[in-house]
């Protein structure tokens, strides 16, 4: 691969969710094979080390699986070369941009973080097409977090983040991608923990790790908690709501009896005590419905005037981005 220059165009980082979650800076450690759609022919001509490689490892098995099923995996052995997971739509989404916001889809933190555009991402990652820190702040606060924690479904002790329910239905504040105090923030709580999880050698899980534990009392660890408590005031004056008191406490999220005697680590989180949690809970709930009902009467207004298509009562956020 090394004497054909050509390989760069089609021979990609990779980036999973545990990357994600154990590196400190997020870094890839594999490499992907991506034709994208050129044609077989194409691929022989211009990369046959790389179509060896391919024709070896990727072929049998699409062969093997398309025999075993009727479904999808008889057009993956059609086009056994080309990589399956290329989400065209994506792509083409982020070519302008010089980052994503991604989390991975199964984990214990719920965190996001930036990834540079130009790799291939798993399928088990969530990619959002935003590049700015007002945007990570309001995935990152607790607003958001615990929506998703919420409306999310769960793997063992893990948070499971289906786009669907967890950010589709989402209604942000109004006006946050234009929000300086949002980007402010951001900026200062990303670069924070960057820094921390590189000095320390630790990816997010285990920065999270550290945050959530009461018995921990480092001075990064004060400080991140602090930003993170600034970061949830930033977000809910975005909304109006100021009322709402921002100090968290160390509280578990479920008892178990066994937890003691198994020496598992108990489910401590440093979150806002649950009246506090079920009140936001409310007032997005409120205000999504509120949407989805202005969403409704837009619709049956277009369709009055004869210009519009039909609209439905959706629990979608009409104004959210689009998400692949």
């Amino acid at each position: 691969m090394e004497d054909n220059p050509k390989s760069g165009e089609v021979v990609f980082p990779y980036i999973g969710g545990e990357e994600v979650n154990t590196s400190p800076v997020c870094a890839h450690d594999r490499y992907v094979i991506n034709f994208g759609e050129r044609t077989e022919e194409e691929c022989r001509a211009n990369w046959p080390e790389l179509m060896a490689i391919v024709e070896e490892k990727v072929k049998p098995e699409r062969m093997r699986a398309a025999a075993r099923s009727r479904s999808s995996y008889g057009d993956r052995a059609v086009v056994w070369w080309q990589y399956y997971h290329h989400a065209k739509e994506l792509y083409a989404e982020i070519a302008g941009l010089k980052r994503v916001l991604a989390i991975s889809q199964t984990s214990r933190t719920v965190a996001f973080a930036f990834l540079p555009v130009g790799m291939v991402y798993s399928q088990k990652l969530v990619v959002f097409p935003f590049e700015t820190y007002a945007a990570f702040v309001s995935l990152q606060a607790q607003p958001h977090t615990t929506w998703a924690r919420f409306f999310g479904s769960t793997m063992k002790d893990d948070a499971v983040y289906t786009p669907s329910d967890c950010y589709e239905t989402y209604p942000f504040a109004a006006g946050w991608q234009r929000n300086a105090q949002l980007e402010t923030i951001g900026q200062e709580y990303y670069e924070s923990r960057a820094q921390f999880m590189v000095c320390n050698n630790e990816g997010l899980t285990k920065t999270y790790n550290r945050f959530h534990d009461p018995d921990e009392d480092s001075p990064d660890i004060l400080r991140l908690r602090d930003l993170h408590e600034a970061m949830d005031r930033a977000v809910l004056e975005a909304y109006g709501w100021a009322d709402i008191p921002t100090a968290c406490e160390f509280l578990l999220d479920y008892e178990e009896a066994e937890e003691e005697a198994s020496g598992r680590r108990k489910p401590w989180r440093y979150r806002w005590p649950d009246d506090v949690r079920d009140e936001v809970l409310a007032r997005l709930l409120e205000l999504n419905a509120q949407r989805a009902a202005e969403e409704a009467l837009a619709g049956a207004a277009a369709n009055r005037r004869g210009g519009g298509r039909r609209s439905s009562l959706r629990k979608r956020n009409p104004n959210a981005e689009s998400l692949f």
